[in-house]
C-alpha cells in the first residue's frame, strides 16, 4: 500500500517527459519566430515535471507516515458517493448531445442530489437542480450567447 503512493508521481514524470518530447516535435511556425508554437507546451511540460519530481521527493519523505484523512476517505459512504458521481457524470456525458443540455444537466444534478440527500428532501432537489439548470442555461445562452445543444 506504501508504494501505491508511488504510481502517481512516476505517472506525472513519465506523463511530462512525453509532453517535452512531443511538443519539440510540433511544426514550426511560417510566420514570425518558427519555435513560438513550441514555448507553451515546453514550458508548461517543464514546469510539470519540475513539480511532479518535487511530488515525488515530497511522497518519498512520508511513505512511512500513515495519513489518517486517507483512512477516513476510504470508509463510510465516500467512496460509494465517489463511484456513483463518476458513474452519474458518463451518463451525463452520453445524453448531452442527445437531449440537450438544459434536460441533461437537470437529470444529472437531480439524480446526485437524490443520491446525496435522500428522498426526503424532494422540493429542495428538484428546485436546486431545475433552477441551476435553467440560470446556467441562461446565462450561457442569452447573456453569453455561447450555443449549447
Amino acid at each position: 500500500m506504501k508504494t501505491m503512493k508511488l504510481i502517481v508521481p512516476f505517472f506525472l514524470i513519465l506523463f511530462s517527459i512525453v509532453m517535452l518530447i512531443s511538443s519539440f516535435n510540433l511544426q514550426k511556425a511560417n510566420l514570425g519566430n518558427p519555435y513560438g508554437p513550441i514555448y507553451f507546451p515546453a514550458g508548461i511540460s517543464i514546469f510539470m515535471l519540475i513539480f511532479s519530481i518535487i511530488y515525488l521527493m515530497q511522497e518519498l519523505k512520508n511513505i512511512h507516515k500513515e495519513n489518517p484523512s486517507i483512512k477516513l476517505m476510504l470508509s463510510g459512504r465516500t467512496p460509494r458517493l465517489i463511484c456513483v458521481t463518476i458513474l452519474f457524470g458518463i451518463i451525463y456525458s452520453f445524453l448531452f448531445e442527445r437531449v440537450g443540455f438544459l434536460i441533461s444537466t437537470f437529470l444529472f444534478l437531480g439524480a446526485l442530489l437524490f443520491f446525496i440527500n435522500g428522498k426526503r428532501k424532494w422540493i429542495v432537489n428538484t428546485v436546486v437542480a431545475l433552477s441551476f439548470s435553467f440560470i446556467s442555461w441562461y446565462a450561457f445562452s442569452e447573456l453569453l450567447g455561447v450555443s449549447l445543444p
